[in-house]
């Protein structure tokens, strides 16, 4: 270069022991000359890396939200995306955006009055299972709720604790439903009413803290009386039971007794309406039969009639017993005692 021998020139002293060596001389760079060596060298390896570098730290901005997610984007702490669903995406890269993904499809549970072990280990905790019936009576239950995820951004950002808050609401409105009615309802037959009811009044005071979630169901696992009770109300329950099987044996032979009264009285009927139709075809044939014979007698009155009482006689007489007198009215009584004789021996 044409400059580095002025600089040089420019910033050569001598040293101290010149005088000894009057042909050695000694050089002495300037700081900046290093500088304008080298910069050009180093700048050669930085600005690929840092390419790289702002390149991988754009393409952070693209994301990925799997099919069983939702997401929530957030700028500086401010959502700005609530609902993301399921695709690619792109944002701004962190820390500017953050982004927050939710598996809105899993049920999470929960339980009101108790623990989650307590139904496996068959245990009861009184202090957090007892309500109150409208009838006064204390019974212990224990309840297991189903929730998932409705509003991710909700859910994130608007309660502290969702899990406390589902079940704050559950246990209101299970205290409410259960307070009006008397305790052998809530034991017996009004549990699945209990269950609906709570459901769907829990949702919508969920739905008022902005806890983003969706209560999928709620079951009553256990709702037992107290111990000191226990057995009464088991006697109680197996007279309902009783009561209710005899009941429904009853109506279960009414519904077979009744088709079957019915339809022999339909049958019955039936067959009385065939016998008139018989009898009365069989009556109107025997009219004109004899309307039939009336006219053919009226031709030969006394031919015919005479007829008809030779036939009539010839079917009666072999039917009878008889004494043939003379015109005088003798008749021999030796015809009688053979007749007698000839009866005794058919009848030893």
């Amino acid at each position: 270069m044409s400059t580095l021998p002025a600089v040089e020139h420019h910033h050569r002293h001598d040293h101290p022991h010149d005088h000894d060596h009057p042909h050695e001389h000694r050089r002495h760079d300037h700081p900046h000359e290093s500088k304008i060596r080298t910069a050009p060298q180093g700048s050669s390896w930085w600005k690929p890396l840092g390419a790289v570098a702002l390149g991988l730290w754009l393409l952070s901005g693209v994301y990925i939200v799997s099919a069983d997610r939702q997401a929530v984007v957030t700028r500086f702490g401010q959502v700005i995306e609530p609902r993301v669903f399921p695709g690619i995406h792109i944002s701004l890269p962190w820390p500017v955006d953050r982004v927050t993904r939710l598996k809105v499809r899993q049920l999470q549970r929960l339980v009101v009055g108790g623990d989650l072990p307590d139904g496996v280990l068959g245990r009861t905790q009184p202090l957090v299972s007892q309500f109150l019936t409208g009838d006064q009576n204390i019974i212990n239950l224990r309840a297991v709720v189903q929730y998932s995820v409705d509003m991710p951004a909700d859910y994130l950002y608007h309660t502290q604790d969702v899990a406390k808050s589902v079940a704050a609401a559950v246990e209101t409105e299970l205290a409410r439903r259960i307070g009006r009615r008397n305790v052998d309802a809530v034991l017996t037959t009004d549990k699945a009413a209990i269950q609906d009811e709570t459901r769907v009044a829990a949702q919508k005071r969920i739905d008022a803290y902005g806890a983003g979630v969706r209560v999928a169901s709620i079951n009553i696992e256990s709702m037992t009386p107290p111990a000191d009770a226990a057995d009464a109300f088991r006697d109680v329950a197996s007279a309902r039971a009783d009561a209710a099987r005899i009941y429904n044996e009853a109506l279960g032979y009414a519904n077979d007794e009744i088709p079957k009264a019915r339809g022999e009285a339909q049958q019955a009927t039936e067959s009385a309406a065939a016998y008139k139709e018989t009898k009365i075809d069989e009556a109107n044939g025997d009219a004109a039969r004899f309307s039939l014979v009336e006219g053919e007698y009226a031709r030969a009155s006394a031919v015919n009639g005479r007829r008809l009482y030779l036939e009539t006689l010839e079917q009666v007489l072999p039917k009878i017993k008889k004494l043939i007198v003379d015109k005088n009215g003798n008749f021999d009584l030796t015809i009688v005692r053979k007749s007698g004789d000839t009866a005794a021996r058919k009848n030893p």
